[in-house]
């Protein structure tokens, strides 16, 4: 075996093939965060991506793509961004994990979704944590009646309140894979709305974030691209979602919607929206992504699996790695594994979103006082 280390970038058109015809080789691959695309994206983005090329007599037999930080940390790539990361190869390729790291000069490496199961890095995961999926391979009325199964009483109300929906503010209609950068653009503000409303870090903060979410909006390959969804009552936008998708699975990524129709569940709504489009397209599933909210417990026709774990090489830096990730990553499983502690965390958190949101209204009325007092615009 022979490890070289390169950019996503610095990948030929050979090589982008092979990476290709890896991941369709394998199910357990289909999952747009692990496509060249994506990784080819993040390069131009980051300094710090890295993907290393695993040969065996002179073929290339896999890709590990990650990112390189100070000290010799490895991470995913695409770290929080991503719902899936592993070893693009054939199944059967088992790699000495820590030979691995040390060709990629890495000290550690964490990982918190990883496609279970792989032979390099199985002896390594922690735990495997569920991830619901959207199945549609038996068709959308299959899926529907499952979901109808899963909870008759939320698939009710939620008709319910797309009716009402459509009856007070205007017909409906539902947008798929609109290639609108104003589009968007409001999609991401209601994103940003949201994170700040209950207490997370507003990733859209972040300038190449932002760019990174409008190249992928761009790509529109058959293989690869990004869909941009948008729920309509009349003229007015009130719930969209972005994600990436293969030529089959769409993955759940940026979902938001206007807080003025709260009352109607237009998430919920635009999702049931968005699973009809989704198998008329032609995609099998929709991958939601581990953990999180109660709603996809009955949206789900199937299940996914990604683990968790630790790889590291003997190092004074892995040793305070370790010492300031281990406590997080045991609390976060905790309180995700529990609904009660999860709902608990997410009140704490939206109360500080609360609390913040009003601190800065009461900076900035003081500043809107003055420029009115002096005539600023």
């Amino acid at each position: 075996m022979k490890i070289q280390v390169v950019r996503p970038g610095e990948l030929g058109e050979a090589e982008r093939d092979r990476w290709r015809e890896l991941q369709k080789a394998d199910p357990s691959l289909d999952n747009p965060f692990l496509s060249v695309e994506f990784a080819v994206a993040m390069d131009r983005l980051r300094d710090y991506v890295r993907v290393a090329v695993v040969s065996d007599g002179g073929r290339i037999a896999g890709f590990f793509p990650y990112e390189r930080h100070s000290f010799g940390i490895g991470k995913p790539l695409g770290g929080f961004l991503t719902t899936c990361h592993g070893l693009i190869s054939g199944p059967e390729l088992r790699l000495d994990a820590k030979a691995l790291l040390r060709a990629c000069k890495l000290s550690v490496f964490d990982f918190d979704h990883m496609v279970a199961g792989q032979p390099t890095f199985a002896p390594y995961e922690q735990d495997v944590r569920p991830a619901p999926v959207m199945d549609f391979t038996q068709g959308f009325e299959a899926w529907l009646e499952q979901v109808k199964s899963n909870s008759p009483k939320n698939l009710k109300t939620v008709r319910y309140k797309e009716r009402k929906l459509g009856r007070e503010q205007g017909e409906l209609r539902f947008a798929w894979s609109t290639p609108d950068p104003e589009v968007l653009r409001i999609l991401l503000a209601w994103k940003s709305d949201q994170y700040r409303r209950t207490g997370r870090v507003d990733r859209f903060a972040q300038p190449w974030i932002v760019e990174l979410t409008e190249m992928m909006h761009a790509e529109n390959a058959s293989d690869f691209g990004g869909v941009l969804t948008m729920l309509y009552a009349g003229d007015v936008p009130v719930a969209g979602h972005f994600g990436l998708r293969t030529a089959t699975t769409l993955v759940g990524w940026f979902p938001a919607y206007d807080t003025e129709y709260a009352r109607y569940s237009p998430g919920i709504v635009h999702h049931l929206q968005m699973a009809e489009a989704a198998a008329q397209s032609g995609l099998h599933m929709v991958d939601m992504g581990k953990g999180g909210k109660e709603y996809k417990d009955w949206l789900k026709s199937g299940t996914l699996y990604v683990a968790e774990g630790r790889v590291s090489r003997p190092s004074a830096s892995a040793a305070v790695h370790w010492m300031g990730r281990t406590p997080f990553n045991k609390a976060r499983t905790i309180v995700m594994d529990r609904p009660s502690l999860y709902r608990a965390a997410d009140r704490v958190l939206k109360g500080f979103g609360r609390v913040r949101t009003s601190m800065q209204q009461q900076q900035e009325s003081p500043n809107a006082v003055a420029n009115e007092a002096t005539g600023a615009r």
